[in-house]
């Protein structure tokens, strides 16, 4: 190469690949429609990959008879074995994560503390509670003093140590994801009641059976539910509810009630598989930038730093990204990538160190990688 010679070549596949990485990072540039829809056939409502619904104003604590007791009634079907994934949660901007309902893989999942307060999430689990395709009735009564779970009517759990505070069960009812980032739960939604106070194991007997054959609780009046949601428009882009005037509504296009941008990486943690397998692509994703600019910066630019340098780029590229998908309703906006997108882009400054004259060796259209070797230039690879 003469005129247009390896140092270019390398220039313009670095060029290449940055943008293209940061391409995948702001894909989709759009953000989809809410895939939220009615049954019909029967009441209920459909939520798709991305679907949520949110209350149309916050349940106040001071029209509770009681802000340090709740109970919440829940007919559902789940469409996936879903790896983690929040149904229903209660969110104020001042505590983005107060009582929520998640499904674990086959386990249901119940939390009240915001995430990025603890590295380890105090979670009330019951194993193998959702089937797919087949519908699951629960029950979650909360107190100061104990958490009950119901399933189908049957007491399957307790605990005297569920971190439960007065208003955890006040604030916006989101329906289908988290309020701070996507989340999106796939299923059905046939019925919902929230009560101010917690319902007895005899009245969480009778209401699933009133459930079953009237669809709808038994309670009436004071003991009753203040907020009912039968799911039976059938038509609109309003869930109405049927005891206290406090309407759910359908937006058009899916979007997270409060995107949060760069959460911790404390937030982000989970002991799941897609947490991993995320982390391990973006580490892998981030390796030929690495690879790339490593070789532009020590070979083209002489810089005796070149690993640092790389290390650096690869971190802008990854805040950039990162900041991009604060504003993309499908993504995710967290610390964590910067970690594994940073580490990526080291390895692959090591791997060009250590493996390139190698493959260039087998490889011979891959010595733009080493364009030092066009100018006959005695230095090392490091």
């Amino acid at each position: 190469m003469t005129r247009f010679g390896r140092p270019q070549v390398l220039a313009l596949v670095c060029i290449a690949v940055l943008f293209g990485i940061l391409a995948l990072g702001a894909a989709p540039f759009h953000a989809p429609g809410n895939q939220v829809t009615w049954i019909g056939v029967r009441p209920g409502i459909r939520l798709g990959d991305y679907g949520t619904l949110s209350s149309s104003r916050a349940f106040d604590a001071s029209a509770m008879r009681d802000p340090a007791a709740c109970s919440v009634e829940i007919w559902m079907r789940s469409n996936r074995r879903s790896d983690f994934n929040t149904f229903l949660a209660f969110y104020t901007p001042e505590s983005a994560h107060r009582f929520s309902m998640h499904q674990s893989l086959s386990d249901l999942a119940v939390s009240t503390l915001a995430k990025s307060q603890h590295w380890t999430i105090p979670m009330l689990y019951v194993d193998h509670i959702f089937r797919e395709g087949k519908p699951v009735f629960l029950t979650v009564t909360l107190s100061v003093h104990q958490a009950a779970i119901y399933l189908n009517g049957s007491l399957a759990k307790t605990s005297r140590d569920f971190p439960f505070q007065s208003g955890d069960c006040t604030g916006r009812l989101i329906l289908g994801d988290s309020p701070l980032q996507p989340d999106s739960w796939s299923g059905q939604m046939l019925g919902l009641a929230i009560y101010d106070r917690a319902l007895t194991p005899v009245e969480a007997a009778r209401n699933y059976r009133r459930w079953m054959t009237e669809g709808r609780p038994a309670a009436a009046g004071e003991a009753g539910p203040v907020a009912l949601y039968l799911f039976d428009e059938d038509a609109g882009d309003r869930v109405h509810d049927r005891a206290g005037g406090l309407d759910l509504d359908i937006p058009a296009s899916y979007g997270v009630v409060d995107k949060a941008m760069l959460e911790p990486v404390w937030s982000e943690f989970h002991m799941t598989e897609s947490y991993w397998i995320g982390n391990l692509k973006n580490v892998i994703g981030f390796i030929p930038l690495g690879v790339c600019f490593f070789a532009y910066f020590r070979f083209v630019r002489r810089s005796r730093h070149a690993v640092l340098a790389t290390a650096i780029l690869g971190a802008a590229a990854s805040l950039t990204i990162e900041i991009f998908q604060a504003y993309l309703p499908t993504r995710d906006s967290g610390t964590t990538d910067l970690v594994t997108n940073t580490l990526g882009t080291v390895l692959g400054a090591m791997l060009h160190k250590s493996a390139a004259p190698r493959l260039i060796a087998v490889f011979p259209w891959l010595g733009f990688l080493y364009p030092i070797a066009e100018t006959g230039a005695k230095t090392d690879a490091g």
